[in-house]
């Protein structure tokens, strides 16, 4: 493959990036910086989404999972998607409602309570930077894979640019630039993918199912051996991580309305089925023509190389090209959001919340999980695996806390709290473990590499409970909050609208005493 191809694309990447960046220069004030000034259309705001979600665990980790396990991995595909259905089902609508800005804000809001938002900051933080850090580490990956730079440089290339896009305008910069990406990132795996399959088309390789079966095992084996509770693990932390994100619930307080959130998640629920069609055609392709990835710990590139294995010449170096593109745009969407949901709550936290202190805080949110990253050696585990575990803390903090929160009147502060602890904590120490590989054979290891399974349970049932055992806690103005959650802006506006119209046949009923009264 031409390394200077190659290069020149990664650099196109990076300039269209900053330049459109450089549109966000016209944000000023607060919620431009914070939400776009809830402006952000369906369309655009789906595409965004999409471009944001789509990290490198979807486009290079998937395919290689594929390649070392075969069809049981497509699950995550699928779980990545339905996330959004159960999104749509309970929280978009509502949660733009809430009138917040980050999540730490409808915690505060919704409970009353400071220390509620304090614990909800810590957990944003870590699972932002937990999400970046293989993100950066996918990106030195790749420029490793097709350029033969040093894996630091990919990210330390990511954290600069990234950087320079969220202070130039915070959400209104990253929107259009998450936008563009995925449009970049859905071109660069479908053409080649339409090219690759007319190759096997007319080879038909004869010999894949006996390569596939000398390939060897990657690292960490998923499921133990328990496949099938590995399996529902799995199902749990996509299905319900979706939600927990931060960068992904930032998204929908970009919305005009309700209805406009509930729009944007239909639209990234067909977004997202279209473009997981492709990593599996990567991975199964890659199980034919280059199952020793698998056996050598590469499997994450199988993406990158299968154009140059499969189209001999100039043809397939151009192919690579779009393909490195897309990896690193995917990068750099994702590390953007992740980025942007971090400095929100530092900044409205810690250093006053305006606009220079969300460019302090944004500092902060890039350079502290790149220098992680460059801290950290690779630890053997695939991306697409890291990312899970990164879902499983999710689910088993934020999705308690927003269900809850929206859906159930009696919820506490303390039971937020608590459960938050015990679910996220439990889930943080097993993909601790699991990183470290401190887990094992058996049943122990199985637990600590798919944790959701037990951790999500554990933090709705410990908030559950502490709450009904601190139900004098309750805050006062719950069912007002609930209400605002559920009724639509149209309903809300028609009740204002009347009652200011039932005020004003009043005053005119007892016009002359009232304004005695006042005088």
């Amino acid at each position: 493959m031409s390394a200077a191809q190659n290069l020149i694309a990664v650099l196109l990447v990076v300039t269209v990036t900053v330049a459109l960046g450089g549109y966000g220069l016209r944000s000023r004030s607060t919620p431009d910086f914070y939400v776009a000034s809830r402006t952000v259309s369906p369309l655009r705001n789906a595409a965004a989404i999409s471009g944001e979600y789509l990290s490198a665990a979807s486009y290079l980790g998937i395919a290689g999972l594929v390649v070392a396990y075969g069809s049981t991995m497509l699950w995550y595909g699928i779980g990545y998607t339905a996330g959004y259905l159960v999104l749509l089902v309970l929280v978009a609508a509502p949660l733009r409602r809430s009138g917040a800005y980050t999540v730490s804000d409808f915690a505060e809001a919704r409970l009353g309570s400071l220390g509620v938002r304090r614990v909800a900051t810590v957990f944003v933080v870590l699972i932002g930077w937990l999400y970046q850090i293989p993100q950066l580490q996918g990106a030195g990956l790749a420029l490793h894979t097709v350029l033969g730079a040093p894996p630091w440089s990919g990210a330390v290339l990511v954290s600069v640019v990234v950087l320079v896009s969220v202070i130039a305008g915070g959400m209104r910069s990253v929107t259009l630039v998450q936008a563009f990406q995925f449009w970049l990132k859905l071109t660069a795996l479908a053409v080649p993918a339409v090219v690759l399959l007319l190759v096997w088309h007319g080879v038909r390789h004869p010999g894949g199912t006996a390569a596939v079966a000398s390939a060897g095992v990657p690292p960490v084996q998923p499921a133990g051996g328990h496949q099938l509770y590995s399996l529902y693990s799995l199902m749990v932390a996509t299905f319900l991580g979706a939600m927990g994100l931060p960068h992904v619930i930032a998204r929908f307080y970009t919305n005009p309305d309700g209805r406009a959130a509930r729009r944007t998640t239909v639209g990234v629920l067909g977004l997202l089925g279209v473009f997981y069609l492709l990593p599996e055609v990567y991975g199964g392709l890659g199980r034919i023509f280059a199952p020793g990835l698998a056996g050598q710990g590469r499997a994450d590139t199988v993406v990158l190389l299968l154009p140059a294995r499969l189209v001999p010449g100039t043809a397939g170096q151009l192919l690579t090209a779009l393909v490195v593109a897309g990896a690193f745009a995917a990068f750099l969407s994702t590390c953007s959001g992740l980025a942007l949901s971090v400095a929100a709550v530092l900044s409205q936290d810690l250093v006053g919340g305006d606009v220079r202190g969300f460019r302090r805080a944004a500092a902060v949110a890039v350079l502290a999980p790149c220098g992680i990253a460059l801290l950290l050696s690779r630890s053997g585990v695939s991306v697409a695996h890291e990312v899970g575990l990164v879902f499983s803390v999710a689910a088993s903090t934020f999705c308690p806390l927003l269900v809850l929160g929206i859906w159930w009147r009696r919820l506490t502060a303390p039971g937020a709290v608590a459960g938050m602890l015990v679910g996220g904590g439990s889930a943080l120490a097993a993909a601790t473990a699991t990183l470290l590989r401190a887990g094992g054979p058996g049943w122990g290891g199985t637990l600590l590499a798919q944790p959701a399974a037990w951790s999500v349970p554990a933090a709705f049932l410990t908030m559950v409970g502490v709450s009904l055992a601190t139900r004098a806690r309750v805050p006062v103005g719950a069912s007002v909050m609930l209400a605002r959650l559920h009724v639509p802006e149209e309903l809300a506006a028609s009740a204002a609208d009347h009652s200011a119209a039932g005020g004003d046949r009043s005053s005119r009923g007892r016009g002359r005493p009232s304004r005695r009264t006042h005088r």
